[in-house]
């Protein structure tokens, strides 16, 4: 299943206060950068991925503070909720 393409159309879970623009038309898959599985030219795997709008997804992008990067985790959380409620996603 490609997760980037589960993002069209998908609404924001990132939801950054005065910043999200609730646009479902912009939203893509925003990995999560973590030490040790992300890095210089090295993506996150897209299941540690959030569907963000474009305004998230470029605040979170060239932010990288802790409230930022809380975020975007519970955006990344929400995303995987919503994929396992779709059965997109199977967990035992």
């Amino acid at each position: 299943m490609n997760l980037r393409k589960q993002a069209r159309g998908r609404g924001c879970q990132v939801r950054i206060p005065h910043v999200c623009n609730f646009n479902s038309e912009t939203t893509v898959l925003a990995h999560y950068r973590l030490a040790g599985i992300s890095g210089m030219g090295m993506k996150s795997p897209d299941a540690i991925g959030a569907w963000a709008c474009s305004a998230c997804h470029s605040y979170v992008d060239t932010r990288h503070d802790a409230e930022t990067k809380l975020a975007l985790a519970e955006g990344v959380f929400r995303t995987l909720a919503q994929l396992i409620r779709e059965g997109v996603v199977k967990c035992s």
